[in-house]
């Protein structure tokens, strides 16, 4: 396993990857402290499970459900990604789970 700062680090776990990170990489935070704050703020439930610490272990598979710029988003991860790309290769690491997003609806009752 490479030492923490070296090239190839990626702060996984297991088969998982830190809260905060993926936060961060996925672009749900502009920074990775922005995505500690989401983490720790108390909001954010994983797999059901209210979580308020940014260390938590995210896998492939799990559903996560949290308040953002004033809407609820519920997204479940299909890939973990190793780093933060464009915006395309972040959005391929997760389905987004809320019906009105699917449909390119932002606002509710918003005609589609």
């Amino acid at each position: 396993m490479p030492l923490p700062h070296s090239p190839g680090w990626t702060f996984a776990v297991a088969d998982g990857q830190r809260l905060d990170l993926f936060l961060w990489y996925t672009r749900f935070a502009k920074t990775r402290s922005a995505a500690q704050a989401i983490a720790e703020a108390g909001t954010l439930r994983l797999d059901g499970r209210r979580i308020d610490r940014a260390h938590a272990c995210v896998r492939v598979g799990s559903v996560l459900a949290f308040p953002l710029h004033g809407h609820v988003r519920v997204i479940r991860v299909e890939a973990l990604p190793h780093r933060r790309g464009p915006a395309p290769e972040a959005q391929g690491c997760y389905v987004d789970l809320d019906p009105a997003r699917a449909k390119g609806v932002d606002a509710p009752g918003a005609a589609a």
